[in-house]
Parts: structure tokens; sequence; C-alpha cells
């Protein structure tokens, strides 16, 4: 077996590698065959490993094709991965403190975004958050490397990224909704960002209802978030609420081409189940997989805009709510039957077809644009659900369904008629054709093509820029909970783990695993590198990094100084390799201090930090960049400040004295 592999990786190099290095690249030194064969041979690796490890390599100093914003779960960050060499990029902080960056550790506009992302509905400050489902904002359904939002799944909030810097900029605490599972998506312009409620809650004045109320009192939340279009931040004044039925709203998607205009969340427990298992009652998850069916929420957004700024609405704790019989009355909301417990509501860069996978069922279930148009317009209704909502006839709105595996969740595309989908039990991708509309031939759609085994557990899975008109189908990703015996045991929790699939060929293909060891991911999507065109390498100097514009308190070279006004004290302070400029500061113990510290460095990477022993402070600053710090000099004593950021030869040089008098 040993030599027989040997033979087989041998062939592979030579018959793969060492033509293309005759044709002109012999000369890069790079050895022969019998080499390349050799380290193949020494690692054990079959021809087909070897030839996934070549496709996924990315060189040094080259660029991935495809960059990916990843949710990171618990940690509250977003993760940036390259594609196809999965190397972790960047950690970008959300909702949660992080000391590399400095964000939440005392800088002034990472405070006050955390500050204002916590609002009296809370019971206390929040300081973490479990991301979920990034959305990427797009101009005509592609795209646009502008922003990227991100919902805190445990606290219902929503953050805003601003991909100029790849920084935070605004956290909103939306109003009349708690937890948000798969809501995060753009419309196709980004004129609005959707974020639902996952379980519904009480829409009273307290918040609170008793559970035995919870069919009259408790209500879903559809939040639409205008957008500006300058700055990528969310004005609540001119965002609106549609109130939904108390099912559990889950993944949703916006219509594109074709359905531009609506939108499609999944629900699941319609039986409104609420549990009690410890008093009498029975297991939610038993009570809330009674029916064969749940619903597909259908939502007109163009004409709930309208109906908004016509002031069909009731201002409810801060913004505009169009309430569920508004939305009944104003035909804003259908429902159409789903095969029960479904995940995903996926549509395609078409828009011409919704994707549902129930993952009761062992079908993706697929619904035409179209149909569901002609259903709306003809009232083909199966009747209304108990609050009145209409009910669209199954079989008028239902284009076809694939057997596709157990425990189908989520679908993605791949631009050529072709979707994929999770299945979590099998631990498995199915690939399947879609229907006529998306250029499958006559006598080819709907069918099973390919299923490929992943490892293990699968839940989401992504394709490059599959969440677009402009899907390409180069790599799939999967997003799997489990990592069991694919990594050395390194304690009891393990690592997720990524796992690179090339779709490329005529069978899917893994190439490549990556161990996940920041949290739980639960969604990601891939971009294409070469669209983030509005990425800046170095701020202008004395740049504010929340405006992206001209600090008021920037200081520049030569202008640095101590003020003093009563008890509070001002430092204008400039940072550069290798020294801070004052770099001793005399307070007396129970001073305001207010320090404005500025990087005046305008070389990309020459970024400082700047710490305080015992003062719980740490910034980072970028070049360019003005950042303040404000804290009470509560403990007297000699401290030893100093540069965080490894910035030069003489960096352990760059320190100086916080000295604070008795």
């Amino acid at each position: 077996m040993r030599a027989s592999g040997r033979m087989l990786v041998a062939a592979f190099v030579v018959g793969s590698l060492i033509v293309g290095l005759v044709a002109g690249r012999l000369s890069g030194g790079l050895g022969g065959g019998g080499s390349l064969a050799t380290i193949a041979d020494a690692r054990g690796m079959t021809v087909a490993e070897a030839e996934g490890a070549l496709k996924a390599f990315t060189p040094p100093g080259k660029y991935d094709e495809y960059t990916m914003v990843s949710s990171g779960g618990q940690s509250g960050n977003l993760y940036l991965i390259g594609v196809p060499s999965m190397r972790l990029l960047k950690t970008i902080p959300v909702f949660t403190p992080e000391s590399w960056s400095g964000y939440g550790q005392g800088a002034d506009w990472s405070e006050t975004i955390l500050a204002e992302g916590s609002s009296d509905k809370q019971a206390r400050e929040l300081k973490w958050g479990d991301t979920h489902h990034p959305g990427l904002s797009e101009t005509n359904g592609e795209y646009d490397g502008r922003f990227v939002y991100i919902n805190d799944r445990a606290n219902g909030r929503i953050g805003m990224v601003d991909l100029r810097d790849f920084k935070t900029k605004q956290i909103v605490d939306l109003p009349n909704m708690q937890t948000s599972h798969g809501g995060v998506f753009v419309t196709p312009n980004t004129d609005y960002v959707h974020i639902s409620s996952m379980s519904p809650v009480p829409q009273t004045p307290d918040g609170y209802a008793p559970l035995d109320q919870y069919k009259e009192s408790y209500r879903g939340i559809s939040s639409w978030l205008s957008i500006d279009q300058g700055t990528g931040r969310i004005d609540v004044a001119r965002s609106f609420q549609i109130e939904l039925p108390p099912y559990t709203q889950d993944l949703a998607d916006a219509g594109k081409l074709a359905s531009d205009g609506f939108a499609f969340i999944g629900s699941y427990n319609t039986e409104m189940a609420i549990g009690g298992v410890s008093e009498g009652g029975e297991p939610i998850e038993k009570g809330a997989s009674a029916r064969d069916f749940d619903y597909l929420h259908i939502i007109d957004w163009k004409k709930a805009a309208e109906v908004a700024a016509a002031g069909k609405t009731e201002l409810r704790n801060g913004i505009r709510v169009i309430t569920l019989q508004t939305a009944i009355d104003e035909g804003l909301l259908y429902l159409a039957p789903e095969p029960r417990s479904p995940h995903g509501a996926d549509v395609s860069p078409d828009g011409n077809y919704i994707v549902v996978g129930g993952k009761l069922d062992p079908n993706v279930t697929i619904y035409d644009i179209e149909l569901i148009k002609k259903a709306i317009a003809d009232k083909d209704f199966d009747g209304n659900d108990e609050f009145g909502v209409p009910v669209l006839k199954f079989a008028s709105v239902m284009a076809g369904q694939v057997e596709v595996g157990l425990g189908p969740l989520h679908t993605q595309f791949d631009g050529k008629g072709n979707g994929f989908v999770s299945l979590f039990l099998d631990s498995a991708v199915s690939k399947f054709s879609l229907g006529p509309k998306a250029g499958v031939k006559a006598g080819e759609e709907f069918k099973l093509l390919d299923n490929v085994k992943v490892n293990y557990n699968i839940g989401h899975l992504a394709t490059t820029e599959g969440d677009t008109v402009a899907a390409d189908g180069r790599y799939l990703v999967a997003l799997n909970k489990w990592s069991i015996d694919r990594f050395p045991v390194i304690g009891t929790l393990k690592p997720q783990n990524f796992q690179l699939v090339d779709l490329q060929g005529d069978q899917m293909r893994v190439l490549a695993d990556m161990p996940v060891g920041f949290g739980e991911p639960h969604y990601v999507q891939i971009i294409k590198t070469s669209r983030l065109t509005s990425a800046i390498d170095v701020y202008a100097p004395g740049t504010d990094p929340l405006t992206m514009a001209a600090s008021a308190v920037a200081t520049e070279a030569g202008k640095e100084r101590v003020e003093r006004d009563g008890d509070t004290v001002h430092v204008y302070m400039t940072a550069m390799r290798s020294h801070f400029t004052p770099d001793i500061l005399r307070v007396k113990r129970g001073d305001h201090v207010v320090m404005h510290v500025t990087n005046i460095e305008q070389t990309a990477d020459a970024t400082h930090g700047f710490a305080i022993p015992a003062y719980n402070l740490q910034a980072s600053l970028d070049p360019g960049e003005v950042v303040t710090l404000e804290f009470e000099a509560d403990k007297a004593g000699s401290f030893a400040f100093y540069c965080t950021e490894f910035c030069s030869a003489l960096h352990l040089e760059m320190q100086g004295w916080l000295l604070v008098e008795p």
C-alpha cells in the first residue's frame, strides 16, 4: 500500500506540477517533482489530499481571492478569514471589549459605542454579545464593500462596521424585541437592514405579561432599519417595525431581481408552545413539533415603507410600529405553509426561487415568486391563521421539492442553477438543481446532483458571493458544530470546524479544515477581496475614527501641552516612534484627567498603543488616529505608562511616567 501510494503521489506531482514548471517556472528554483513527491509521501498524503492542499494554498505575499466575514458567536466579535487559504486575518470587536484594539478599554469612541448600545430595556450595561448573521452592504444586489451589519442574538441589538477602517461605529439596541436569530439582511441597495425577533415578547408598557396571555400579549417583530448611505449608520427615526404573530421567527432573506421588494422569514413553533416541563407541562421542543407545517412569512416591504410614510403606525418606545392588524389590512403580510421546524429561507440569485429546509423533513421545498404573486393577486388562500393573516395554498406556491437527506437547514447558490444545502443529521452537503427560471434544462429541474460528507454536524454554509445576484460558485465553506477526532485533544471545549469545499469540478470535494477556537460562528458571507475598494491604509492626520473626520482635539507635533482647569487636567499628547510627548505627567490625587493622544505617524502599520498600569486603560492608535482617555486619578503613585504595540527597535524605550501625588 505504501509503495502504491508513493507511486500515485509521484504520478500526480509529475503530471500536474512539473509540466507547468517546465513550461517556464524552472528558474524559480523550486526543485523537481521527486522532491515534491517525497514531501507528500513523508506527510502521508494521498493524491486527493495533495491536490487539495495546492488548491487551498495561498503563497506568502499573495492575497486571497475572497474574504470571509464570519460571526464569532459568544465572543461577540466578527472575524475576517481569507479564502481559499482559510487564514485568520483580523478580529473586529463589536459587542465585547477587546484588548488588542483597545476597544472598550478606555478609548472614548469605543466606550461611547458600547454605552449607546445598552439601552434602558436591558437589566444592566451589556459587555458581551452573541454574533450570528453578518449582512454585507449591497448595490444593485451585489456586495459593494462599504459596511457590514451583525446581530446580537442574545439581546436584540445590531452593530454596524465601517469597512473603510473595519471598525465598529454603531450599536443599536432595538426597542420592542429581545432575541434575534437570523434576521440580518440588507435590501438590494442597502436602503434598509432587516433584523427580526426570535422569541416573541409582550408588547406591554413594562414588557411583562404572564405566559397564559401568550397569544394575546406576545408578538414577534420585523425591524426595517433605514441606512444613511454616506456613513452606514442606522437612523431609528426613519425606521419602522412590523408586528408579527407570536411564532418563533427564524432565518430570513431579502428578495432580489424577480422578487425585489419582498422579504421572507421562516418560522417554527406555530403551535406557540411555552414549555413548563417542571410545572407539569411538556418540553418546548415537543410542543413546537406537533404540526406538519409551520409558516413562511412573506412581507411586501416596499408597500410597508409606504404605509409607514403615510403615518399608519403607532409610536412605540421611540420607533414607528405597523401593528399586526394594519399589516393584514394593508396587504403587507402573508403566510405560506412550510415543512415543520424549518431553518433556512434563502432566495436564489435570480430572485425566482425561495428555498426552505425543514429540519424534520428530508426535502428542501422550493417556492416560486411568480406563483406567490399570483396567489396573492387571486386571493388563493387556504383560510387565515388564528390572528387573521392570510395563508396561501401550499400547492399554489410550491414549485418543487427535492429529497436531499436528513436535517436540511440552510441553502446557498452558485449562480449556475444549483443550490447547496447543509444536512445537520447527515453531516453532509447536498447539491441540487433549481427550476427552469434559473436556466435548468427541462427534465433536469429539482433533482439531487451530488453529496459530500463534512465533519461534523454542519449548521450553516456559504458559497462565494452566494447571497447576491453575482454568486459565482467557486468555493463553499461548511460551518461544522463538532470537530471530534479532527484535531488533537486540547481540552474539553473543542474547536468548531470550518471546511473548505471545492465546487469547480464535477463533484464537490473537501479541500481543507480550519479549527475555529474563538467561539461558535453561525453564519458567514464571502466577498471578493477586490470589492473592498473603500478600505484605507492610513487615517488622514488627526482623524476621529468614530466620525472619520478631523478631531477637534488632534495634536500636532510641537503643540503638545498640559492644561489645568481646576481639578481637571487636559493632556494633549503625540505618539511617534519611539516616544510620547509629553512623557512625564504630573497630577494630584483626585484630579480628573482627560488625555487626547494623537498618533502622528503616516506610515502604514505604524500603530502605537498606550497603557497605564493599575488604571485599567488601554488604547490602540493607528497612524493618524486620535483617541481620548478619561479617568479619575484616584490612586496615588508613580506609574510607568508604555506603548503596547511593538513599533520599532526602540519600542521598549517608548514609555513615560504618570505621577499622581498623594
